[in-house]
């Protein structure tokens, strides 16, 4: 099986989901994904965060499709052309 490591922006457009531990949910629901909050700025009414997955890439898609169907927008993060 092939491990992959994605960098994606997570956003929580509402109190609702900011209030929800929908990251929390998510590794429960998928066990054998590993996530790294690298980057958070969350309010009362709105959050973000930069978050690398890290696993089996049908767990990593099944967990960014579990994000996806709690309400949050999964976008990931492109390289730079600089990065390479």
């Amino acid at each position: 099986m092939q491990k992959v490591s994605r960098k994606y922006w997570i956003t929580f457009p509402t109190r609702r989901e900011v209030e929800r531990p929908i990251i929390w949910e998510m590794s429960r629901a998928f066990p054998d994904v590993v996530f790294d909050i690298r980057q958070a700025s969350v309010q009362h009414e709105i959050g973000i965060m930069a978050v690398l997955l890290e696993g089996q890439i049908s767990q990593v898609e099944g967990a960014v499709e579990f994000l996806r169907q709690s309400g949050v927008q999964v976008d990931p993060i492109e390289k730079s052309v600089v990065e390479g």
